[in-house]
């Protein structure tokens, strides 16, 4: 075994502080730690083994007896760490380490993962999605080789970074007078993040200090800043600058970019390869409601929040019971005279206890100071959420109860979610009725509850509207049942655009063929990352890359970045300045794609959701196992494109 050096803060604590911190362990995850440290194996067969976890929980399942025994044990071995009475931690083969994660979920783990969940834990601080190679060894005739990001969030980050290890000029262009997209735009009350933090963050830069268990958005942007700043891409962005049209151009095999500056200026700039990562839902979606026009109070939509606006004490409207819905009504309940709450279909939710918690000051020292503590703990909540999904989400063609559930699996789900709604509502059976979906569970987002949003509706001062809207009025809104709900502010939660795909910017590939043309309302990309006859571009969050079942999507930005630089680095082996994907690649895969999705949950056509186009057709969302789409994304295929 090869001993290794880890980024760990010494151990100062006090025995005592260590021995309280203990009790805010996750067993599961301090057994791994243990291992590491002492190097002994055998404690798998010894120490009790933890059941499969579920989201959320991350004890595993365990009696206080054992977590008290295995705290006893750890208290020691830590101590005569922190006395130096063990060497490094070391580094493990990989037939330990997989029988430490089954141990670890108390059930198999296929040989397919292993890799793939390594590679997710940086276990070592190896990094090993980031670029293998740099441009400085290869050609020199491609020193002055560039590449033109479109936004600065979170793919965008990411692509800045790889560009930069990799030794390749880049500009990342972005709109906004700051990093971050959609956790800059989006500071409405309640702002979170509804993904587990400790891995709703790159692989290669954890957070060890998150303060809450899903963070609000001034947390999140600040984490994308730090980041920037780390590993120095900062100076690259150009903000306040939008792009409005880029142009390939045949004969040079470049993209020129046109620029609009905050001054109003317009500059071209031009680079060999152009990668969009615009994101999916950045452009406000607001119903054309008749009359909203003439309301005389004040109305926006939820991702530009009107901070000047004073709503202590007013009557309020949010349209819309969606994700950002979920966590603006509960707050905005704390402080508006009235809140009416108009809802065209309610949503499905996962009951979870810590959605609002904070990270006692323990866990943070454990993440800080355990080894490899922070590593298991993000596999423990990743694994969870990967593609243990699945089986729930495929539609079954013989199941009798198609309107309700797809599958027996889903149907069992339907039931524990109703079970806690009926538990947090069920003494009021109007409520009740109106906040159950109809629908089979998955269909649309699935949001998240601590019961902040059931216990909301409830509340003296907010009102849940179920009848359509009919027409806005000077005073107020007016549904089909002719009442008026009179209000002074409506608040537009109504999602976005998200099918339109890079609808805010002109693209031209070659012979000026324009890519709003090609893709109108079924927007399709290779792997949802290369286009036919748009060389050299790629995206990052493209079309059918929204994961709804699994990981995070920054799990699959990094799959995407990490197969850019590869085609990247072949295009620039080879010799080569134009690389196109394939027609025929991409209509197979594409095929392929479709016909995974109609045979998933996503495509059920008992409601509509921001997966679809307007003829109901899935465009967004990716069906694709995490393990798939990760195995795809790892190397290029050469027969995929043609090169010159």
């Amino acid at each position: 075994m090869t001993e290794v050096k880890t980024n760990l803060k010494p151990i100062v604590a006090s025995d005592q502080f260590i021995e309280r911190a203990l009790e805010d362990a996750s067993i599961p995850t301090l057994i791994m730690s243990l291992i590491h440290i002492t190097s002994n194996k055998d404690l798998l067969l010894k120490l009790p083994k933890p059941k499969p976890p579920v989201m959320g929980e991350v004890q595993g399942f365990m009696t206080e007896k054992e977590k008290k025994e295995i705290r006893r044990i750890a208290l020691d071995i830590i101590k005569a760490y922190k006395e130096g009475n063990y060497p490094s931690p070391s580094v493990l083969d990989q037939e330990v380490l997989h029988s430490m994660m089954e141990f670890m979920i108390g059930s198999e783990v296929s040989m397919e993962y292993i890799d793939l969940m390594l590679e997710e834990m940086d276990l070592y601080g190896r990094d090993s999605r980031k670029p293998a190679w740099n441009l400085n060894t290869l050609d020199k005739k491609y020193r002055d080789f560039s590449v033109v990001v479109i936004g600065a969030g979170m793919s965008g980050i990411l692509a800045g970074i790889r560009l930069k290890q990799a030794g390749i000029n880049f500009r990342i262009i972005e709109k906004n007078s700051e990093l971050g997209g959609t956790w800059y735009e989006n500071t409405y009350p309640g702002s979170r993040v509804d993904i587990a933090n400790h891995f709703f963050c790159y692989s290669f830069y954890p957070n060890p200090r998150w303060s809450e268990h899903f963070s609000q958005q001034p947390e999140i942007l600040s984490y994308f800043r730090k980041c920037a700043e780390e590993f120095d891409i900062l100076d690259s962005i150009d903000f306040n600058s939008r792009v409005t049209k880029a142009s390939y151009q045949e004969k040079s095999k470049q993209w020129v970019i046109e620029i609009e500056r905050k001054s109003g200026s317009v500059e071209n700039i031009i680079g060999n390869i152009l990668i969009s990562a615009v994101g999916q839902l950045n452009r406000p979606k607001i119903p054309e409601f008749q009359g909203k026009e003439y309301f005389s109070g004040s109305q926006f939509h939820s991702s530009k929040w009107d901070h000047k606006q004073n709503l202590k004490g007013k009557k309020v409207a949010v349209i819309g019971t969606g994700a950002s819905s979920f966590q603006i009504v509960p707050e905005l309940a704390k402080e508006v005279a009235e809140l009416y709450v108009f809802q065209r279909s309610p949503a499905w939710m996962y009951p979870n206890d810590i959605y609002h918690d904070k990270v006692s000051e323990y866990k943070k020292w454990l993440l800080e100071h355990i080894p490899y503590y922070s590593k298991w703990y993000r596999f423990l909540i990743f694994w969870p959420g990967s593609d243990g999904l699945m089986p729930s989400l495929k539609i079954d063609p013989e199941w009798p109860y198609k309107d309700r559930s797809v599958n027996a699996i889903n149907d069992n789900q339907r039931q524990v979610f109703t079970d806690y709604i009926k538990k947090m509502i069920g003494d009021d059976p109007d409520l009740f009725s109106k906040v159950l979906p109809t629908y089979p569970p998955f269909v649309k987002r699935m949001l998240q509850d601590n019961g902040s949003w059931l216990k909301t509706l409830k509340k003296e001062n907010v009102n849940l509207i179920t009848e359509d809207i009919k027409v806005i009025e000077k005073k107020g809104i007016v549904t089909d049942d002719e009442k008026l709900h009179e209000v002074e502010v409506i608040i537009y939660a109504t999602g976005f655009y998200g099918s339109e795909f890079l609808s805010s910017l002109q693209v031209e590939g070659k012979d000026g063929i324009s890519l709003k043309e090609v893709w109108k309302d079924e927007p399709e990309a290779y792997l949802g990352i290369t286009i036919p006859n748009f060389p050299n571009l790629f995206c990052l969050y493209g079309p059918a890359t929204n994961l709804a079942h699994a990981g995070t999507i920054i799990f699959h930005s990094e799959c995407q970045i990490k197969y850019i630089m590869e085609c990247i680095r072949f295009l620039i082996e080879k010799g080569g300045k134009e690389l196109e994907c394939k027609e025929e690649a991409n209509k197979l895969y594409n095929l392929k794609l479709q016909e995974a999705l109609s045979k998933i949950v996503f495509s059920h056509g008992s409601t509509e959701s921001w997966y679809k186009n307007s003829k109901g057709k899935v465009v967004t969302t990716s069906p694709w196992l995490l393990k798939d789409y990760w195995a795809w994304t790892q190397s290029i295929n050469p027969n995929d494109y043609q090169i010159d």
